[in-house]
């Protein structure tokens, strides 16, 4: 029987998309750089990466890119780091801006300060494999998260990374090849 690679795009308007991309090609999938709403077409998944968060969110309306995306976002899994995570949301603070409000968490944008106060630390994660460096640029902060969804790493007692059935918000951005791993789980592969 021949393994069918999974389709896993990567929204490729801003952040380390390419970086996202190849660890998707290491872990086995065929990573796709979206730029375009058709390039959603056939995808089995898909990365929100990091960026600045109010940039991105402006190209999506602008194409008319955003309610294509939350649509299929709601189908299929997809995995938000950083200004993707805060795409995810379904709220967003200080300032407030809108989201796809599909994993029911609140997010405080820019939590730990400037670009100055960026930090890379080592944690245990709640996924096999062991710690995971994790980088904080920048960084939102999960200020709240419903029952339902599972929080699988902390920084200071807070919330950093946590997923809900086929949605998953990170706000670290580091091991990609850990991540690509990921999204094959999130697909079920």
């Amino acid at each position: 029987m021949e393994y069918l690679k999974p389709r896993i795009g990567v929204l490729a308007i801003q952040g380390d998309y390419a970086a996202h991309a190849e660890a998707l090609k290491e872990a086995g999938a065929d990573p796709v750089e979206v730029r375009k709403p058709d390039q959603l077409d056939g995808l089995d998944g898909l990365i929100l990466p990091g960026g600045e968060s109010t940039t991105v969110l402006r190209f999506l309306e602008k194409l008319n890119f955003f309610e294509i995306l939350a649509e299929f976002c709601a189908q299929k899994p997809v995995f938000g780091t950083c200004a993707g995570a805060i795409l995810l949301a379904r709220k967003v603070k200080h300032p407030p801006q809108r989201s796809l409000g599909l994993l029911d968490a609140v997010v405080e944008r820019n939590a730990y300060g400037r670009q100055i106060d960026s930090s890379i630390l080592t944690a245990e994660t709640a996924l096999p494999g062991g710690p995971l460096e994790m980088v904080f640029i920048r960084a939102p902060r999960l200020a709240e998260t419903a029952n339902s969804v599972e929080v699988l790493a902390r920084r200071e007692g807070f919330r950093c990374w946590c997923g809900r059935g086929r949605f998953s918000r990170q706000r670290f951005i580091r091991n990609f090849r850990r991540i690509g791993a990921y999204m094959n789980y999130l697909c079920g592969l």
